[in-house]
């Protein structure tokens, strides 16, 4: 037996960014010592869009498995650390609340945690829940963690993510990529050519030449290449879920220490994000144009911004929603040219990584069997749509009335799968199993938690804990968190010690 008759021997990439170089350097990691071509076309002349400056945990995974150094990494990209999301205005004017990654205490004698705060908060007890979260009170005192000095306590298991400039991640994921192997070639592409039975032959750019290949990977952006003006692969249209379809960017100066932790804070018609680096500050407002023009949402932005402007602010438009196939024939797609949902949760870059390693689970030879396409873009549509289901949640459940867009959000039809979640934590306080999601139950219980959602009852066999008992350790773990962070040094100290990025030239 072997392997396949008909190997892969060559990729080409079309499109650079942070979409095209992790999949070139992914890609050449895995084939280095082999006889596989990766060539990645791309054009000086086309621009990065690099507004998604922020991610989650599982992307420093796809680092490390890069054998990537992370204290350089962060150096070059002017990263700082990330222990989740500020939510403000969301629920309601005035109320905010936080978003961590990690998981939210331990079980107690085999019963749930959740289960075990909901029980002591119908006996009275107020302490919020985001108490009992390493990374939530992390955040709140802005300290970082020397991991050897929190390997005995509750900050061991405490989970980061980075914000990060996405021009230089692809900057250096370029420099990265080439140095094992991958073939860079300049160019704008002009026609693409299709074989007989609908592959994608080969690409010709602008100067004539002819770049030809077993497999294409689209990361030509919005405008899908490949995938779509090529392969008229079709795409499903998610507004009338996730309406904001505009958003606006701008960077500006540092004002004070850079907190360990993204904002997102609901606006008129939308919400604008805060990502703080290393040596400035990435802003942004994404918006539907239907309730607020676009001169208008660059004020709301510019007014919001603490430090000087450093940027022209650039609008951009999207359509959120996903190709009807994210692997149609030979031809895979990634980043916006798969599909698009707002950065609210800081998945972008997640789904290019999670992708890449489907495909690779999944690897194909270049006949690409319909049984592999047609499971994988099962499980890249799941993904997407998991995604988009706890985004609307943020939306659906406030209580906000003072604009239309707020208004429109509260009453807004929802996707059954989240309404499904809704009525199961009603009735249990918990949430329905499933299998390889991205959003766990931390994720949800604080969504819920913060957008006001209480369950009707909790698990009635945590009535069977001694409560005094109950109470005390809630309180003993709470209280050991708390001790452990404030030992801890802040965030800048953190940065400045070992992990300092240079000051940019302006």
């Amino acid at each position: 037996m072997q392997a396949t008759a008909e190997p892969i021997k060559k990729f080409v990439i079309v499109g650079g960014g942070t979409a095209g170089w992790i999949a070139a350097a992914t890609l050449a990691n895995i084939f280095k010592n082999t006889d596989v071509t990766i060539e990645l076309v791309e054009s000086a002349e086309i621009g990065v869009i690099g507004v998604g400056e922020a991610t989650i945990p599982p992307f420093l995974e796809t680092i490390r498995s890069l054998g990537i150094d992370e204290a350089d990494f962060i150096k070059a990209t002017q990263a700082s650390f990330k222990w989740g999301i500020q939510f403000e205005d969301w629920h309601q004017l005035g109320h905010s609340y936080f978003h961590p990654f990690g998981n939210l205490g331990r079980t107690i004698d085999g019963h749930d945690f959740f289960q075990c705060w909901l029980k002591s908060k119908a006996e009275g007890d107020s302490t919020p829940l985001m108490a009992h979260s390493p990374e939530a009170v992390l955040a709140q005192h802005g300290r970082f963690f020397l991991p050897f000095n929190a390997m005995r306590t509750p900050l061991a298991a405490a989970t980061y993510a980075l914000h990060l400039d996405a021009v230089l991640v692809g900057k250096y994921l370029r420099k990265f990529a080439e140095q094992i192997g991958v073939v860079r070639t300049e160019g704008k592409i002009e026609q693409v050519r299709l074989r007989a039975d609908g592959f994608i032959e080969e690409v010709q750019l602008q100067n004539g030449e002819l770049v030809r290949g077993d497999f294409f990977i689209d990361c030509s952006g919005f405008k899908g290449l490949l995938i779509e003006e090529a392969l008229h692969t079709g795409y499903d249209d998610w507004s009338h879920y996730l309406p904001c379809n505009r958003a606006v960017a701008v960077q500006s100066i540092n004002v004070g220490e850079p907190a360990p932790y993204t904002i997102a804070k609901a606006r008129e018609a939308g919400w604008t994000w805060k990502i703080p680096l290393q040596h400035r500050t990435g802003n942004g407002y994404v918006f539907c144009g239907q309730y607020i023009s676009d001169d208008e949402a660059v004020a709301t932005l510019l007014a919001a911004v603490d430090g000087e402007v450093l940027t022209t602010p650039r609008v951009l438009s999207f359509v959120t929603g996903i190709r009807q196939k994210a692997w149609n024939k030979n031809c895979l797609a990634l980043g916006l040219a798969q599909g698009f949902l707002e950065p609210l949760e800081s998945t972008a870059i997640h789904l290019v990584s999670k992708t890449l390693a489907l495909f690779v689970r999944m690897f194909p030879d270049r006949q690409c069997d319909d049984r592999l396409v047609n499971e994988f873009n099962r499980r890249v549509r799941a993904d997407y749509e998991e995604i988009r289901d706890f985004l609307v949640l943020h939306y659906c459940m406030t209580q906000r009335e003072d604009t239309a867009f707020w208004r429109w959000c509260k009453s807004m039809a929802i996707p059954a799968a989240l309404q499904k979640k809704l009525d199961f934590f009603d009735a249990t306080g918990s949430l329905v199993p499933g299998v390889e999601e991205l959003f766990q139950s931390t994720s949800w219980y604080a969504v819920f938690t913060g957008m006001g959602v209480q369950p009707a009852r909790y698990n009635p066999t945590v009535d069977a804990l001694n409560y005094p008992k109950l109470s005390a350790s809630l309180a003993a773990g709470k209280q050991a968190i708390l001790q452990a962070v404030l030992k801890q040094p802040s965030h800048q100290a953190f940065l400045d010690q070992y992990c300092k990025a240079p000051v940019p030239e302006r």
